[in-house]
């Protein structure tokens, strides 16, 4: 018997909170119009039902409001209270239903204030669909041009600040799948591709919460490029030109080309994201490459620095509960700063393999136009006509940096000392300060923007936000580094 009682006290606790998760309470928005017209009636009995989940019957009491009493005033909220219902109601025929009546009563209406209600409602109904940034992301890409179609059409709605915060959600989703995609594509080294994904998104949404990742990631794309043409040959046969035969100042334009690139996204970590994880990286890879280090401004510390604090983190509930739910994580979103409102046209492959040959052959043609003339002879023999060798031509034998004819024909090639290798041990024999007792390193590369010293004086002017920050501005407001940052480097 006890039992009994036991079992049916639980099942009884089931059913309570069953009916409290699905009970999707509706208020009436005219309950305190104190009014007794039968269309009045009509709206409140048809709330009353909504409240206590009975929609079928709230439809059509509604329905027939709206049939039997078309001049009503009450009629623009009917009609929006019917797609409230299917709202309400849920599941994937539901929610898609409530979109057709939200989208008619925006057709019918779009001069009233509920027109901005009915778009952000949806908006929503994409919002509450979206899968996480590795699965189908149709419905993000649909929430995020809802939104944009709510802020841009009803600027001065009083719904706006929320469509900003959810739209910064969901671009923070469409940023980490394009993202997902380009290091998938840097693994592989399909470069340009990866260079495509990574560019877009940079451009489309600066304030993902990995945006210093995805440069970083864009610079090792371009140092991967210069690994592997390094790897080509400068010997080419005129009978016979393999695919990788590039002559010598062709591979040394390339090379600085390349290295000017790399050298741009990672200076955009630290002039941008001068807080974030790479920016250590990114001054690193910049030393390496020769290139000057720049400094941010004060102004971009403290963005940076709001950027990050307004960041959520995931609970340890959270995570678990990512294991079984549909949705996404948002919260590392931002919720500060301007979402991006503009659909730009994304980069192709295609486009920035197009671009590469482009600047390619204006560099190989000293930037006379596009149209390149090739002669490419064997060593050691006359030139065309019988013409002999005037000692001004490159010997593709010359190490870089050589001027014509200041080796002879024939020299063997040596490397240079100055070539850069990206992410190349040191030279183990290296005289290092501490072993030799003398100080016999490099000065450190040139700092963009670095602050000079100045005198004390007392009329020393007061430093605006565009003044470059400091050591201690920087190491101040930095939030300490995450441990096991992912090493994305195969070279």
């Amino acid at each position: 018997m006890l039992r009994r009682i036991y079992l049916i006290a639980v099942l009884g606790v089931l059913l309570a909170l069953t009916a409290a998760c699905t009970n999707k309470k509706s208020v009436n928005p005219l309950a305190g119009v104190g009014s007794k017209q039968p269309d009045k009636v009509l709206f409140d009995k048809a709330m009353d039902a909504m409240h206590h989940n009975r929609f079928d019957v709230a439809r059509l009491t509604l329905q027939t409001l709206i049939n039997t009493y078309p001049d009503s005033e009450y009629i623009a909220r009917a009609k929006l209270a019917v797609g409230d219902s299917w709202y309400a109601e849920g599941g994937t025929a539901a929610l898609a239903q409530a979109e057709q009546e939200y989208s008619d009563f925006k057709i019918f209406f779009p001069n009233l204030k509920e027109a901005a209600e009915a778009q952000l409602k949806i908006a929503n109904i994409h919002y509450q669909q979206m899968e996480k940034a590795d699965r189908d992301y149709t419905h993000a890409k649909r929430a995020e041009d809802e939104y944009r179609n709510l802020i841009l059409q009803f600027p001065d709605s009083k719904l706006v600040p929320d469509a900003k915060k959810r739209l910064l959600e969901v671009q923070e989703v469409l940023a980490d799948r394009e993202f997902g995609i380009g290091r998938f594509y840097y693994l592989r080294e399909s470069f340009a591709a990866s260079i495509a994904r990574l560019q877009t998104l940079v451009e489309k949404y600066p304030l993902y919460s990995r945006a210093d990742e995805a440069l970083y990631l864009l610079g090792q794309n371009y140092e991967g490029q210069i690994a592997r043409i390094r790897k080509t040959t400068t010997t080419c046969d005129v009978n016979n030109l393999p695919r990788g035969c590039m002559r010598e100042g062709d591979k040394a334009r390339a090379l600085g080309e390349l290295s000017k690139k790399a050298a741009k996204e990672y200076s955009s970590i630290l002039t941008r994201y001068p807080l974030m994880d790479r920016a250590v990286d990114a001054k690193k890879r910049l030393e390496a490459l020769h290139e000057p280090v720049p400094r941010a401004t004060k102004a971009a510390v403290a963005r940076n620095k709001a950027e990050i604090e307004s960041r959520g983190q995931m609970t340890m509930m959270g995570q678990m509960m990512s294991l079984i739910k549909k949705g996404p994580d948002v919260s590392h979103a931002t919720a500060i700063g301007e979402p991006n409102l503009v659909e730009a046209e994304p980069i192709s492959a295609v486009t920035v393999q197009k671009e590469e040959a482009r600047a390619f052959m204006e560099s190989a043609a000293g930037g006379g136009g596009n149209k390149v003339a090739v002669e490419i002879a064997k060593p050691d023999q006359p030139g065309p006509g019988g013409a002999q060798p005037t000692g001004n031509e490159v010997n593709p034998n010359a190490p870089f940096g050589t001027p014509p004819a200041a080796m002879p024909p024939g020299t063997p090639a040596t490397p240079d000392p100055n070539e850069l290798r990206p992410n190349a041990p040191s030279d183990p024999n290296e005289l290092k300060p501490a072993d030799s007792g003398t100080d016999t390193s490099l000065p450190p590369p040139t700092q963009v923007n670095e602050i000079q010293n100045q005198s004390s004086s007392s009329s020393a002017s007061k430093a605006d936000d565009s003044t470059p920050a400091s050591d201690q501005d920087l190491s101040s407001s930095k939030k300490k580094k995450k441990k096991g940052l992912m090493k994305i480097n195969p070279f």
